[in-house]
C-alpha cells in the first residue's frame, strides 16, 4: 500500500507543480538580488539574504527561510488535506477499503507519502537554490579564502563539509516541523469529504498559531503552538549550535504527530465510508 501511495505521489502533476512553485520563489528572489547587487538593509529581508551576495553557497539556507513561513506549509496542507477527504470525494475510498488493505495500513501509507513529499520538496528547494546561488553569487572564495566556506551567524567560518552537515540538520528539522503540521491536516482530512475544506482548516490553524505567537497575552501557550519552534533550524548555523530550541521543537512536533495521528486513526477507523 505504501508503494501505491508513493507511486500516486510521483505521478500527480499537481505535486510537481507545487514543488516547481516552491523552487521558483528562491529563483525570483535570487535574480532580483543579483540585478540589484546590494543586500537588504540589516534587519530587513529573509534570514541570510544579506550574506548571499558574498557567498552563494549559503543561498540554500536563505531559500529555506523564504519558503518555510507560508509556501511550504501551504503545499503540505493541500496534499495532506486531500489525503483521505480527496479519496472520499472521488468515491475511491470505499473501493480502496474493499480490498484487504485495512484502514490503519491506508492511513500509515498516507503518512509515509506525506513525509516523502515534504522531504522531496525541501531537498529540491535546497539543490536548486544551491545551483542558483553559486551561479549568481559565486562561492565566496575571495571573502573567506576557501571556495564554498561560509561565515556562521556567530562569525566563525564553516568549511564546506560543516556547511553540508548543518544543511542536512536543517532539512531534517524542517521535515519534522512540516510533518507535525501535516498530520494536523491529515486528521482534519478524516473529518470531511472535502480536501479543500481540510486544507483550509489546516491553514486556519497555521494562521491562528502565527497570530498568537505575536501576542504577549498568549505567553503561557506559546511553547505549545505548532509554529513556535519552526525557525529554530537557523540555530544550526550558529557556532556552537544552539540545541535548546531545536530539541524543544523536535519534541513538540513528535507530540503533534503522535496525538493527531492517533486522533486521525481513531476517527478514520470508525468512519462510515459506504454512504
Amino acid at each position: 500500500m505504501i508503494a501505491v501511495e508513493l507511486r500516486k505521489l510521483v505521478l500527480r502533476p499537481r505535486v510537481w507543480l507545487s514543488i516547481l512553485l516552491l523552487c521558483a520563489l528562491p529563483l525570483v528572489v535570487a535574480v532580483v538580488l543579483a540585478a540589484a547587487d546590494f543586500p537588504p538593509p540589516p534587519g530587513q529581508g529573509g534570514a541570510f539574504l544579506s550574506a548571499v551576495l558574498r557567498n552563494g553557497s549559503l543561498y540554500p539556507a536563505a531559500a529555506l527561510a523564504l519558503v518555510l513561513p507560508v509556501f511550504l506549509p501551504l503545499a503540505v496542507a493541500v496534499l495532506a488535506g486531500d489525503g483521505i477527504a480527496g479519496e472520499a470525494a472521488t468515491g475511491t475510498l470505499r473501493y480502496l477499503l474493499v480490498r484487504p488493505v485495512g484502514r490503519t495500513r491506508l492511513l500509515i501509507a498516507k503518512l509515509v507519502a506525506l513525509c516523502a513529499f515534504i522531504l522531496l520538496a525541501v531537498l529540491l528547494v535546497v539543490i536548486t537554490s544551491l545551483v542558483i546561488g553559486i551561479l549568481l553569487f559565486g562561492t565566496g572564495a575571495e571573502a573567506v579564502g576557501q571556495a564554498g566556506a561560509v561565515t556562521s551567524l556567530s562569525g566563525v567560518t564553516l568549511t564546506p563539509f560543516e556547511l553540508t552537515l548543518r544543511l542536512l540538520g536543517s532539512i531534517a528539522y524542517i521535515v519534522a516541523s512540516m510533518l507535525g503540521f501535516g498530520v494536523i491536516a491529515l486528521f482534519l482530512s478524516t473529518l470531511t469529504d472535502s480536501g479543500l475544506g481540510a486544507a483550509l482548516a489546516a491553514l486556519a490553524v497555521l494562521i491562528t498559531s502565527s497570530v498568537l505567537e505575536t501576542l504577549d497575552a498568549a505567553g503561557p501557550i506559546k511553547p505549545y503552538l505548532p509554529t513556535n519552534f519552526w525557525l529554530a533550524w537557523i540555530d544550526f548555523f550558529r557556532d556552537p549550535i544552539f540545541w535548546h530550541s531545536i530539541e524543544k521543537g523536535l519534541l513538540l512536533q513528535a507530540g503533534y504527530v503522535i496525538v493527531f495521528f492517533g486522533a486521525a486513526w481513531a476517527n478514520f477507523s470508525t468512519k462510515d465510508v459506504t454512504s
